[in-house]
């Protein structure tokens, strides 16, 4: 099955009309004709099943034929992972939580961060283009950039967590994980959190952890916490 993506489509459609861009990679790109189907979602758990009644490169239009509201997984992850040096490392991270499963990403701009402005326009493309490919229908949220400081004073009321690299008293986070609860967790830059800002994520109650016995790159810690909450609540 092959999935669109399109925010604009509602559960109280009956029709839908593509604009230009994405008509002309219907009608032309990809060769569908009248009487083709498509499967649509909305990013918002939707996902509609539908035929084309109009295959023209400036416009498409779809008869929705059924539309199912699929079910959200028992658990909704957070993770506030610092912007890497190299924007391809991020992506990749944010392609494959997305796949794994996730429901919130924030970049967070750490003390030891060596990427302070961050874009989010392609992260936003990265993420859309992941969920279609792994055949979902809930989009990810892709918070804007925030400082380490102004990220840690919100009100958390579900499991939050820090991995750092200090040696200090920590826990595996596989041991502290409760499956069907919701969770947000800390990761941090190339370099590290700094000791100042570990301090005060213990102050805000964020739980220290570890995710192994190595040292990973920041993505490679992103993608092990976001596995091993997934598999928790297998």
């Amino acid at each position: 099955m092959q999935l669109f993506y399109n925010p604009n489509i509602s559960d109280n459609d009956i029709s839908f009309k593509f604009d230009k861009d994405e008509s002309k990679h219907i009608a032309k790109v990809l060769r569908k004709k009248e009487g083709d189907i498509l499967h649509i979602t909305n990013g918002k758990g939707w996902l509609f099943t539908a035929e084309i009644t109009i295959a023209e490169q400036k416009n498409c239009v779809v008869s929705i034929i059924s539309k199912t509201l699929q079910p959200k997984r028992n658990y909704n992850l957070h993770l506030a992972v610092a912007p890497t040096k190299m924007n391809d490392r991020y992506e990749w991270f944010l392609e494959k939580a997305t796949e794994i499963g996730i429901a919130t990403i924030t970049p967070i701009i750490c003390d030891h961060s060596e990427r302070k402005v961050v874009k989010t326009e392609r992260f936003e493309k990265i993420i859309q283009s992941a969920m279609k490919q792994s055949l979902q229908c809930y989009l990810p949220k892709l918070n804007p950039p925030i400082g380490f400081k102004e990220f840690i004073i919100q009100e958390f009321n579900n499991q939050i967590f820090i991995a750092h690299c200090e040696e200090t008293d920590k826990k595996s986070l596989k041991s502290q994980l409760k499956a069907a609860i919701d969770c947000t967790i800390l990761i941090g830059p190339e370099g590290d959190f700094s000791v100042k800002e570990i301090e005060m994520a213990l102050h805000r109650n964020f739980i220290p952890v570890t995710l192994g016995e190595t040292r990973f790159r920041t993505e490679t810690a992103a993608i092990a916490a976001c596995h091993s909450v997934a598999y928790t609540n297998e």
